[in-house]
Order: structure tokens, then C-alpha cells, then sequence
């Protein structure tokens, strides 16, 4: 008890000064270069998926590779999924601030759609989500680029 007033009138004597900070690291840190780069690994592992041709059943040592190469293609891209949402959540949340979103009202939906298109890229193999996520990304490549007054073209994968 006598403790505790100590310490409180410590801390009225001498308070602690009121700081600001808008991020978890130093300024510029930031770049959704990664999110585009595991973006991709999605969509390049789903179409890998999606034109792996399944072996005649009676064939085993195909089956025993399809499955091999299947499994890894799958491990991948559920792994760059999460590292995109990972990427994407880091840049919604720390980065950008409230004057953002003035210049870009649908900041906050954009982010949601693409963390929701992540996990869409998880649990299925489609390549229209995986398009779709990489137009997501594309969007808040350049809104982010923007914030920072620079014009960065952004390259989609073939």
C-alpha cells in the first residue's frame, strides 16, 4: 500500500512526457514489394496446380510423384498466402494513418477484400482468386506508392 502512493506521487512529481509514434519501426521501412512477390508464388502455384496432369491410376510410381509434386505446390501456396496476408496486415495496420484514409476512403475495404482473398488463396485452389488477389495487391501497391508521392509502375506476373 505505502508502496503504491510512492510510486504515484513519483509519478506526479515527475511525469513521463507524452510521446507520438505512427509506426513499430523507423520511418520508410515499409514496401508492399514483398506482399507482390509472395502474391505471385500464389498465383504461379495454382496454375501449377491446376495444369498438373493426374496419372492413369494403375500407373503407382506417377501417383506416388503426382502427389509428391501436389503436396509441395499446395504447401507453397498456402505458405505465401498467409506471408501475403501477413505483409498486407502489417501495411494496413502500421502504416497507413488516418489522412490516408481522406485521400482513399475504401482503404480499409480494399485491405479487408485482399486479407479475405489470402485466405481464400489458402483453403482452394483458384485461379480467379489468385488474380484477383494479385489485383488487390496491385491497388494498395500503388496507393501506398502514392502516400509517398512516387509513381511506381507495378509489373503483374505472366
Amino acid at each position: 500500500m505505502i508502496l503504491k502512493q510512492v510510486i504515484s506521487q513519483i509519478k506526479r512529481i515527475f511525469p513521463a512526457p507524452e510521446v507520438h509514434a505512427h509506426c513499430d519501426g523507423p520511418c520508410g521501412v515499409y514496401d508492399p514489394a514483398s506482399a507482390r512477390i509472395t502474391a505471385e508464388a500464389v498465383l504461379s502455384m495454382t496454375k501449377k496446380i491446376v495444369d498438373l496432369e493426374v496419372p492413369p491410376a494403375n500407373d503407382k510410381a506417377a501417383n506416388i510423384a503426382y502427389q509428391n509434386t501436389i503436396s509441395r505446390y499446395v504447401a507453397i501456396k498456402e505458405e505465401q498466402a498467409q506471408k501475403t496476408k501477413e505483409d498486407l496486415l502489417i501495411l494496413w495496420t502500421d502504416y497507413f494513418k488516418p489522412v490516408h484514409l481522406e485521400k482513399y476512403p475504401d482503404l480499409h475495404d480494399t485491405f479487408w477484400k485482399a486479407a479475405k482473398l489470402c485466405s481464400a488463396c489458402k483453403v482452394e485452389v483458384s485461379v480467379e482468386h489468385a488474380n484477383e488477389l494479385m489485383e488487390a495487391v496491385q491497388k494498395i501497391h500503388e496507393m501506398f506508392w502514392a502516400t509517398k508521392e512516387r509513381d511506381v509502375s507495378f509489373v503483374k506476373a505472366s
